[in-house]
């Protein structure tokens, strides 16, 4: 198990109102111009990486994109 967390940003189709970054965890929610929302989190596991995307499926967004945020550097 990785015990270095992971960023990753979900983008979706739509916007997402600013009530579902409390509802889905501790998350970023950021929308652009173009009509998506990119929702940026950390985790550990894939197990919550999957409970992210599942708590997503479950309020009908629609996934664009799944990827890996750039690491800062040290």
């Amino acid at each position: 198990m990785n015990a270095v967390p992971t960023t990753y940003e979900i983008r979706v189709d739509g916007h997402l109102d600013d009530h579902w970054a409390a509802w889905l965890g501790a998350l970023d929610l950021s929308r652009a111009r173009d009509g998506t929302t990119t929702v940026t989190v950390s985790v550990v596991d894939q197990a919550r990486l999957h409970g992210v995307l599942a708590a997503l499926r479950d309020i009908g967004a629609v996934l664009i994109e799944v990827r890996t945020a750039a690491a800062p550097p040290r």
